[in-house]
């Protein structure tokens, strides 16, 4: 077995580092139950202000923060001859589609949008563009595609047009067929099993098209504007990672597809104050305590008629987590109930609708979901499951009757995603971790028999997408010194070649160590000015995110390139990875349980209090935070409830009330609204209650960002935290970024924006 023993050695006797600040200081903390890190009595001068080279902003947003240029939406052919992937110029976000033949070990570009749209403009549905939102998808041209069975056909949605694209014929006349319809733009359109046909989303309702005719038949019929058929509805794209509505029979002639009821839902209206002649955008929206959207099953034939519904106990498992209907092996659902303390996994008979529950799964605080199980193998005998039942996550096979048969990993690897099973070779493909900062592929056996084998060497983040047989796979790799690239290898990890890459190179190598501090061996990043002086003492920025479903913490310098160019400002910049975060165990996350701050705050200052302890050159006086999302949460409570620590914040995007978020992400972690009293768990996480009620002789200023067309965060969040800091007299300021939504993909506005927040920093930091 491949190990992380030398990387979790070299974190026990030292940081790891690139750049120029490497150092040796141990480790093991003089002071483990904390302390403030005493600056008073050190009699360094304070590093003067210095200026980061802008040229470097404008390239990393024009880069999209250098990203672009990478390949993307990786697809291995099923028999693996070839990958097919998308790539953008390095400052460009248009999409082409090339391709990598294996034997040649050479790629080529297959397809653009000039050749599908001939110089036409390309547009977006609302609907797609609200799609593409939930994805975090920036990426104009070609954005999507998908791939016949055989490989021989591809399907491209574009500007809501549909192609069909004959892979080895392009160039050729007739090479490229469009699907034309009035229906509506093409949203999330897929082949059949067999290639014969395609089915579609077109103005919510579901179509399917004769691949060899181009005739196209609609197959469902909304009763009004409330109810979509073959959509994934918000909650599961935004916050269970489902994104599909429907799903073929493995047999191509029916389809199982979500109808979604939207009638007794809130809707939130979005107006652009930039120009109010325009009508708002209407969206429905659950908040907590309040109605979700209806959702049910139903399967129809491909040659028409009428829907077979599925049944289960819906009063009981309101929430449609995930749906596989595999080629060999039993049509499956998991279910949730509304608390997410309690899931079914259930088989359908399509004939019929009827359900049969394998088995459940239950948590006393949460349950998190897992899209890439179940997987059925065996021809359906049997299938693999993850959980968390034992304190960690694990990979476990399982009878097709739901009975356990063994776990696959235990131990301290920490189970991340399954990538794919090669079950000649009795093999499963995961992503785990022994090492919180890092994430590698390992094969593990379906037997049980020896431990799981590591396929990747070099500390970093790796995954990979692997063929259906498992003859090919494409391992993605982003590592600690450096290296970003998607290498093709063979079922032995003998490699074939590269996926090309466009992406600019950055102009540096960020000044990072990475620690582990304290008494619960918090994960930590530091970046340091890159003409580093010991003499000198220097502000801090606390880097945070803090909370679920991400860690800011990773071993691999790309990420950080933006925190360098703040510190080339004289600052110091730090990330911590606390409780609440992933990877560290089913405790370690559910620390915030009922409470999203407390946690994950106590963490933050105690670990920031014993690197000041190791590092006297941080002046604990003299810092600030800032973060976007749960992170511009957090930095708006450091300031009001640990003013004592934080001199002064940005939060980007903050949610300021959670009676306000959606409902799957808010109540899964602090449960139903209903009958709380101003004890309970809604009270002690919103920042409007220490908005008011922190004392007002703790001023500390804080800047807030938010864009004005934000349907995932609303607005209204930062209106109200401003509103509320207004009107007991606390310093706040709004910076409204005008018809942008949860993300900020325009260069101009990413350049301004980190302007401003250097700025910022300078003006509370330095100069008071």
């Amino acid at each position: 077995m491949k190990t992380t023993a030398s990387l979790l050695a070299a974190l026990a006797s030292g940081p790891l580092a690139f750049g120029c600040s490497g150092t040796s200081e141990e480790t093991t903390d003089p002071n483990p139950s904390g302390g403030g890190g005493d600056t008073t009595g050190d009699e360094r001068p304070l590093a003067p202000a210095a200026h980061a080279d802008p040229a470097f902003l404008e390239a990393y947003a024009e880069t999209n923060r250098f990203r672009l240029g990478f390949p993307r939406l990786v697809t291995v052919l099923r028999d693996g001859s070839g990958v097919l992937y998308l790539r953008s110029g390095g400052r460009s976000l248009e999409g082409k589609l090339y391709f990598f033949d294996a034997a040649a070990g050479e790629e080529r570009e297959l397809l653009t949008a000039e050749m599908l749209l001939g110089g036409a403009e390309e547009e977006l549905s609302v609907e797609e563009a609200a799609r593409r939102e939930r994805m975090r998808l920036t990426a104009s041209g070609i954005a999507s595609f998908s791939v016949s069975r055989d490989g021989s056909t591809l399907l491209v949605p574009l500007s809501g047009r549909l192609f069909l694209v004959d892979r080895e014929g392009i160039g050729r006349a007739g090479s490229i067929r469009e699907i034309e319809s009035d229906a509506g733009g093409a949203i999330d359109p897929r082949f059949s099993p067999d290639g014969t046909h395609v089915a579609v989303v077109r103005g919510g309702d579901l179509y399917v098209v004769d691949v060899a005719t181009g005739a196209e038949a609609r197959l469902t019929t909304r009763p009004g504007p409330e109810v979509t058929n073959g959509l994934a509805e918000f909650v599961a794209q935004e916050e269970m990672d489902r994104m599909r509505g429907f799903w073929w029979a493995p047999d191509g002639q029916s389809i199982l597809y979500q109808q979604t009821d939207t009638t007794a839902m809130e809707r939130m209206h979005i107006l652009d104050p930039m120009h109010p002649e325009s009508e708002p955008q209407s969206w429905p929206y659950p908040r907590p305590g309040e109605a979700n959207a209806a959702v049910r099953l139903g399967v129809v034939p491909i040659r028409g008629g009428a829907t077979t519904w599925v049944e289960w106990d819906h009063e009981s498992y309101p929430y449609l987590c995930s749906v596989v209907w595999p080629t060999e092996g039993p049509l499956t659902v998991l279910v949730q109930d509304r608390e997410q303390h309690r899931e079914s996994l259930r088989t359908v008979d399509p004939a019929t609708g009827a359900t049969t529950e394998l088995f459940v799964e239950e948590d006393a605080a949460w349950l998190n979901l897992d899209q890439t199980v179940p997987r059925w193998i065996r021809h359906g005998q049997q299938l693999l499951w993850s959980t968390e039942r034992e304190g960690r996550f694990a990979l476990e096979l399982r009878l097709a009757d739901g009975s356990r048969v063994r776990a696959l990993t235990s131990g301290e690897l920490d189970y991340r995603s399954l990538l794919g099973v090669d079950e000649e070779a009795g093999i499963a493909w995961i992503t785990a971790s022994e090492e919180p900062a890092e994430t590698h592929v390992y094969r593990v056996r379906l037997d049980g028999e020896g431990e799981p084998e590591r396929m990747t060497e070099e500390p970093g983040e790796h995954s990979a997408v692997v063929a259906h047989d498992g003859s090919l796979w494409v391992h993605t790799m982003a590592t600690q010194e450096g290296r970003n690239a998607s290498v093709v290898r063979r079922a032995n990890g003998t490699e074939v070649g590269e996926l090309g890459v466009e992406a600019e190179e950055p102009p540096f190598a960020p000044s990072l160590t990475f620690e582990t501090v304290g008494r619960r061996e918090w994960r930590v990043a530091i970046v340091r000015p890159r003409d580093f002086d010991e003499t000198l003492r220097y502000p801090v920025i606390l880097h945070v995110y803090g909370g679920p479903h991400h860690r800011q913490v990773t071993h691999q310098p790309r990420p950080y390139l933006l925190d360098q160019w703040h510190a080339d400002h004289n600052f110091v910049v730090v990330m911590i990875d606390g409780r609440g975060t992933p990877g560290r165990g089913r405790e370690w996350e559910r620390a915030i349980d009922g409470d999203f701050i407390s946690a994950p705050l106590e963490d933050q200052v105690e670990a920031l209090q014993q690197l000041g302890d190791r590092h006297p050159e941080l002046d604990l006086e003299r810092v600030g935070v800032w973060g976007w999302s749960f992170g511009g949460y957090f930095s708006a409570m450091a300031v009001l409830r640990r003013p004592d620590i934080f001199r002064a914040g940005i939060a980007g995007a903050p949610v300021s009330e959670w009676r306000d978020y959606d409902t799957h992400y808010t109540e899964r972690y602090l449960g139903l609204p209903e009958g709380e009293d101003e004890e309970g768990a809604y009270h002690r996480s919103s920042v409007l209650t220490f908005a008011t009620e922190a004392e007002v002789e703790d001023l500390r200023p804080l800047l807030l960002v938010h864009g004005t067309a934000d349907d995932n965060v609303y607005f209204s969040h930062s209106l109200k935290l401003q509103n509320a800091m207004f009107r007991v007299g606390r310093p706040s300021e709004l910076l409204a970024l005008s018809g942008l939504t949860h993300m900020v993909p325009e260069p101009v506005v990413m350049t301004r924006l980190q302007e401003r927040v250097i700025g910022f920093f300078e003006e509370q930091l330095r100069t008071r």
